[in-house]
């Protein structure tokens, strides 16, 4: 486990800085851990299970629309 900044997240997750912010706020994403008065940082672990999560609905939606076609 380790800590990612900004930048490291936007490009492993390909989101923009606002969009991340916006999913933060609504819950959908995961909450940045301060780090100091302007600093902040997410969990590198978190930021996979995200990912993971993003997959698993994806393949349950494919799941579900081949389910539904034969």
């Amino acid at each position: 486990m380790r800590f990612m900044r900004l930048q490291e997240v936007i490009q492993v997750t390909g989101l923009g800085r606002s969009s991340i912010y916006k999913q933060m706020a609504e819950g959908k994403f995961p909450q940045g851990v301060n780090l100091g008065a302007r600093s902040v940082a997410w969990v590198s672990d978190e930021i996979d299970d995200w990912m993971l999560g993003r997959i698993a609905d994806r393949d349950g939606e494919e799941a579900t629309l081949e389910a539904s076609a034969h």
